[in-house]
């Protein structure tokens, strides 16, 4: 059976292969493992850390994970770069971010863009213009290079799904290729106004994102920080999750065969074997 997590991180300094093996004994099988800043990488060095993030995902798949990669500019890396650089300087700096990101992509080191965005807490209003106006040339790229986009935002409510969906479709990226990673169990298209919910792994999401439908992927957002063992939630929470609603039956394998397999296929163009 096919269970995949739709956003987990490693650490080189976390647990990473034993998190890898939490998740596969628990009956994982795919992940995308998304790019994140690292404490002792410098703002602004995307080289070194996206070479950090396809490095922990070589260590991944040699425990038998089936993983695929996001790489981008952490959008806390302009707040970071900011107040070292002003503010020119630090946009600068994140376009290098993306065009490197894109390279990587475009020669299939990784899948997708991720995770790419705006701050989550409260920045001055020219730190959330610069990442809408980054966001928005970054949307154009990925139509171009035909891959799915990541997204991190502040905590979402259906106006910032519309506002992202508007700004998406300015570029003519198809919108269900636009993950909003972390979101609430938001399902219903006019709650998600077309782009892909990707939905944190409690049992009180997911059971009431199932009483809406089945568009959604499942996440744990795992961050794999030593100081804070299994945040956001543990890496074996969405196989166990998904075992545990299908034991229930509150989920069926057609169901599952759907979220797992057939979501990750329309959003990525991955096929899941």
């Amino acid at each position: 059976m096919i269970i995949f997590d739709s956003h987990f991180h490693l650490d080189p300094q976390g647990d990473c292969e034993n998190a890898i093996r939490r998740f596969l004994k628990a009956g994982g099988t795919h992940l995308i493992l998304v790019n994140k800043p690292y404490r002792d990488i410098e703002a602004g060095n995307f080289q070194r850390e996206y070479e950090v993030t396809l490095s922990l995902t070589e260590r991944a798949r040699g425990e038998g994970a089936k993983v695929y990669v996001a790489l981008g500019p952490h959008p806390v890396q302009l707040v970071r770069l900011r107040e070292r650089v002003g503010l020119q300087k630090a946009i600068e700096k994140m376009r290098e971010g993306y065009t490197l990101a894109f390279d990587h992509i475009i020669h299939g080191r990784a899948l997708c863009l991720g995770e790419v965005g705006r701050p989550h807490f409260d920045v001055p209003r020219e730190v959330v213009d610069a990442s809408n106006s980054l966001l928005e040339e970054a949307f154009l790229q990925a139509k171009d290079a035909g891959c799915a986009v990541i997204l991190h935002t502040e905590s979402a409510t259906v106006k910032t799904f519309e506002e992202l969906a508007r700004m998406a479709s300015k570029s003519g990226i198809p919108l269900q290729r636009v993950v909003k990673h972390y979101s609430p169990p938001f399902v219903l298209p006019g709650e998600t106004c077309g782009l892909m919910p990707s939905i944190i792994a409690s049992r009180r999401n997911i059971r009431e994102a199932l009483k809406k439908g089945t568009r959604f992927l499942m996440e744990t957002d795992y961050i794999d920080d030593p100081e804070r063992k299994d945040i956001v939630l543990p890496p074996d929470a969405v196989p166990l999750r998904t075992r545990e609603l299908l034991k229930s039956g509150e989920l069926t394998e057609s169901i599952a065969w759907k979220i797992h397999s057939d979501n990750p296929k329309e959003t990525y163009g991955i096929d899941l074997k």
